[in-house]
């Protein structure tokens, strides 16, 4: 599906990490949800013609930068039984596809590179507009969600808890509100 928003975003993009957010969500001792952040990523996105077939988006993100507000639990999350960050200082995501769902939504489509283990993932993205700030810069912005099993990942640590359950979900929810700024 091309339309006037397709031509309209034709063009070559870097990540504005001071303005955007990479998130994520867990579910902490099966009562309350646990959330933080990688505070440190690159990104571009090359959207050459107004087809969405032709657009590839590449993420690399520091998974020392994983921050949930408790630097005890992010040590253990950059440690063995989680994120390995001794052996996978990165984790990656490069497109495969781009679809154009709806008028404003784009699915895209690409290998999760997490801990050294690649999985496909889909994400669908919001695009919630483009502005030009102050110093001239052409933005635009998305906002996405998915959900992931960490399992999937080979990220497998946990502890029994004696109600029952486990003290850390599965199902990790990721979480993307994106500003990318266009190049001149």
């Amino acid at each position: 599906m091309t339309t006037a928003l397709a031509d309209e975003l034709v063009g070559t993009y870097t990540l504005d990490a001071a303005h955007s957010r990479i998130g994520f969500s867990a579910r902490h001792a099966m009562v309350t949800k646990v959330r933080g952040a990688f505070n440190e990523f690159e990104g571009t996105a090359n959207l050459p013609t107004s087809d969405p077939h032709s657009w590839n988006v590449a993420v690399t993100i520091q998974a020392g930068s994983i921050d949930t507000r408790n630097e005890q639990r992010d040590g253990h999350l950059r440690g063995n039984d989680f994120l390995l960050l001794d052996e996978h200082p990165t984790i990656t995501f490069t497109s495969t596809s781009v679809e154009h769902l709806s008028d404003s939504t784009f699915r895209v489509t690409g290998d999760l590179t997490v801990r050294g283990v690649t999985r496909p993932v889909s994400v669908d993205f919001e695009y919630e507009g483009s502005a030009t700030d102050p110093f001239g810069n052409a933005r635009v912005g998305f906002e996405g969600s998915v959900s992931i099993s960490r399992k999937d990942f080979g990220i497998t640590w946990n502890a029994a808890l004696d109600t029952g359950g486990v003290l850390v979900s599965d199902k990790i929810d990721l979480e993307f509100e994106i500003s990318a700024i266009k190049a001149a």
